[in-house]
Order: structure tokens, then sequence, then C-alpha cells
């Protein structure tokens, strides 16, 4: 049994674990930069441990130092949380040899699905090798990481080395690894993923589907679930693929796999080994706390035979510091307020009076709503956006509010 947990994270997703582990009864290791002394996630926690300096490739990037933390903390756990060092193998296998529990799938199971290329593999497929105009536009995207970078649509034969090159040196740039791949690009495709939760007694779960096709920039702002007018025979698929995805590589814990999907045709995408950002659609949907569930499977337990019955419809929107009006550059200063009606789910890393810094990612926070139809989730979440008090930093609030109410999502 897990009785102390460090989080090698900071902000929203520190605090989202904290708060399973504290109705848990599992003490909690925080760890923090210098910039972050007075974090909400530092202040929760049952005990915090520095990690000297400030940029996030000396403090939370450095899986030595983190582990050093869980150690002297006393801690027996280390969950990754996402992003950081969620999806990297040698830090999980730092984990390990150190004698500690890891929340999480093998380092095996993460190295195998890092390269969206070796993913591909796993599942069958190959990306495009030899592009023709017929084949036209296609798609070159990064082997490694996420988030857009080293993305390029070519939709001229002539553009393609070009694009080639171009995507290569932001790859190397972004994630220090210059693989780069082309694939179709679907005109008006969707972002559909599956949850999946897995034991290891062989069990795997298929826990709906998510819809995030609302981006900007190749990043969520918008996120559903279940994914609005799949048919029941093209669901079936997803889950079909996705277990398929999670037994290739023993796969433990949650994760995500991701689709693009364009009428009755689902290509897929890569697999996420990890918890989600948008993870409590999901939560809302089946009525589960997979943060719970990933301890547990950590543990050792069986799952269930069967999962619980999805209901309703739930909707998360990001809030974002950043102003509209200058290219939506991240924004800093104080957050004097941030409050939201009762009955909203708010996931944040601040609280009123909080400092917005330079140094990390602006996400103030997400506001998820449960309903039991989509039009009413969209409706409550809107509407609570619209009342909500922020004062502080600009936000994106206002275009989170124009999309939920827009005719073509509606």
């Amino acid at each position: 049994m897990i009785s102390s947990l460090l989080v090698a994270n900071r902000g929203e997703i520190a605090c989202r674990i904290f708060r399973t582990c504290h109705a848990s009864g599992i003490r909690t290791v925080a760890v923090h930069s210098d910039a972050d002394e007075n974090a909400l996630h530092a202040r929760v926690a049952d005990a915090t441990v520095r990690l000297p300096g400030t940029a996030p490739a000396d403090t939370y990037l450095r899986g030595d130092l983190i582990v050093k933390a869980a150690l002297n903390a006393g801690a027996d756990a280390v969950h990754p949380g996402y992003g950081f060092l969620s999806e990297n193998p040698d830090f999980a296998r730092a984990v390990l040899d150190a004698g500690l529990v890891w929340i999480g799938p093998s380092p095996e199971a993460i190295e195998a699905m890092a390269s969206k290329t070796r993913a591909k593999k796993l599942m069958g497929l190959e990306p495009l090798t030899d592009v023709t105009e017929a084949d036209l536009p296609v798609l070159v995207k990064a082997a490694a990481g996420g988030g857009g970078r080293g993305m390029r649509i070519v939709r001229h034969l002539e553009d393609l080395e070009a694009e080639l090159t171009a995507a290569r040196a932001e790859a190397l740039s972004a994630f220090g690894d210059g693989e780069v791949f082309v694939e179709p690009y679907l005109e008006g495709g969707r972002h559909v993923e599956v949850q999946i939760l897995a034991d290891t007694h062989g069990t795997v779960w298929t826990l709906g589907t998510r819809d995030c096709s609302l981006q900007r920039r190749h990043q969520k702002v918008i996120e559903e679930a279940p994914a609005p007018g799949l048919s029941p025979e093209l669901t079936d698929s997803l889950y079909a693929m996705s277990v398929r995805a999670a037994r290739a590589v023993d796969y433990v814990g949650a994760g995500t796999v991701e689709f693009l999907v364009s009428g009755d045709r689902a290509h897929f995408l890569e697999m996420n080994t990890r918890l989600q950002v948008e993870h409590p659609v999901t939560e809302a949907l089946f009525g589960l706390d997979l943060v719970a569930l990933q301890i547990r499977a950590a543990e050792g337990h069986a799952l269930e035979n069967d999962p619980a019955r999805a209901r309703g419809h739930a909707v998360e929107a990001r809030l974002y510091a950043e102003d509209p009006a200058h290219s939506w550059t991240p924004q800093t200063g104080t957050l004097h307020r941030l409050t939201v009606p009762d009955g909203i789910r708010l996931d944040t890393g601040y609280t009123d009076g909080d400092d917005i810094g330079v140094h990390y990612d602006p996400m103030l926070a997400k506001a998820v709503v449960h309903a039991p139809t989509r039009a009413e989730a969209l409706r409550t979440l809107a509407g609570a956006l619209e009342r909500a008090v922020i004062h502080g930093p600009t936000t994106n609030r206002d275009l989170l509010v124009r999309s939920l109410r827009h005719e073509e999502f509606t």
C-alpha cells in the first residue's frame, strides 16, 4: 500500500492529484522551484522539497533531483502528473531503480509509444514514404513531442522538401529529436480520443470517447465527452483499436489513444502514456476518480470486469491568462479573484492573491460541467464562465464563451 506520494509536477495537476491523495489518507510531497515557493501546490502539500532554480530545465525537468527529493522526503511513490517527465522512460526507470512505486505504465511501454512512428508500426501502420500529387494534402509531423511543433501542412508537392527541412529543425529544437514523418491530412478532421485504464491482471477498460477538435494553434481549448455524432460502429472500432494499442505494450494505468476522424473513417494518431489535461470530463461522465484508479493499479489491485456506465455529457474549457488584443501573448500579474458559480468543477493551481509569473504555462484553470445533455452542458458552462469573477490579468474567457455558443459548435 502506498502511504506517501510525491508529484513530479507543479500547479493545477499537482493540486488535483493531492486532492485524491488527501481523500485516500496518502501523505503528499510537493517539489517546487524558487519561483513556486509560495505556489498553491506547495502550500497544500503535507511536505515540500525545494528544487533550487527557476527554469524548468534546472528544476521540474531534473529527474535525478526529483528522485532524490522523493527519497529524502520519505515518499514511497512518484506520480508524474502530465507534461514535464510524465512520458520520459528514463525517469520512470530511475524511479523504479530507486525502489519507489511508479504511478504509470512501464518504462518499456512509454518508450514504445514515445515515438509516433514506432507507435504506428506497433499498430500495423506505416507513414507515407513516396509522396505523390495523389496523396496531397499531407501533414508533416514530429515523431516526438506534440503541441503542434514540428507540424506542417503541405498542399503543393514542390513545397514538401522545404517543409520537411523546417519541421526537422523545429522538432530538433523543441524535443531534441529531429525525426519527422508524413501522413495524409484530413481536411476538417476531428480530434477524437479514447480514455483507457488497465491493470496488471490483463483487464483493459475503455472509458468512452472525448472530442478535442476545438483548438487554437494546435492546442486544445474546449474538450467534451462523449464525442458527439459518432456512429456505434465507429465507436466500437475506436475502442477495439485502443485496446489493441494497450495490449501491444502490456499497458498499466491511465492512458489516451488519439485519432483523427473524418466521417466514418478513423486514423490512429498516437498513444499518450499518461493522464491527460482533459481527464475531468471522463471522470464526470463515468463518476470515477482516475487518479485514485491509477494509484490502485500501481498497487496491484484488479479492475472490475466492467467500468461504470457513462451518463449525460461533460464539457471542459481551459482558462488562460493571455491577451487576445496582442496576439494572445501570455499575461502576468496578481490574480486578485477567481470564482465561478456553484456546481462548476474548477481545477486550478491558483487562489486569490497569487502571482501569475513568466516562467510556466499561462493556464489559470479548467472549468468543467456535467449535465444530462450536450446542449445543457454547453449552455451551463458558457453561462458560468460569463458570470465568473476574474480580477487580474486579461484572459481568454470571452473567446471560450463565444465558442461554446457558436452555432457551428453547438
